[in-house]
């Protein structure tokens, strides 16, 4: 069964740092390229950084471009989204998608 599960979120105070993952099973992680998302409060899922199947090719939003690293392990079928200085408006659901098959999120809460 194919599956995607994030971890990695919690409350944090602003300024702070957090690494999420997100790991795959049930297929072949390697072939296939992956985003990380994030869905704020009252708004829609918005696309952060994605990766191709090699890691050779990245794109993250000017957005969060100075605070954002997507990363992958192939041998280990995760993705990494370390997260520093982070800012209330980071605040919401993070989602890794890799290939069509999606997880159920992990939930970052930026305050003091």
């Amino acid at each position: 069964q194919a599956q995607v599960v994030e971890s990695g979120g919690g409350l944090v105070q602003p300024g702070g740092s957090l690494r999420l993952s997100c790991v795959a099973s049930g297929f072949t992680f390697d072939t296939l390229g992956l985003g990380w998302y994030r869905q704020a409060p009252g708004k829609e899922r918005e696309l952060l950084a994605t990766m191709n199947r090699s890691g050779g090719d990245t794109y993250t939003s000017d957005s969060v471009r100075e605070r954002f690293t997507v990363s992958r392990d192939n041998p280990k079928r995760t993705t990494y989204l370390p997260i520093k200085d982070l800012k209330p408006e980071d605040t919401g659901v993070y989602y890794c998608g890799v290939g069509f098959e999606w997880g159920q999120g992990t939930q970052v809460t930026v305050s003091s």
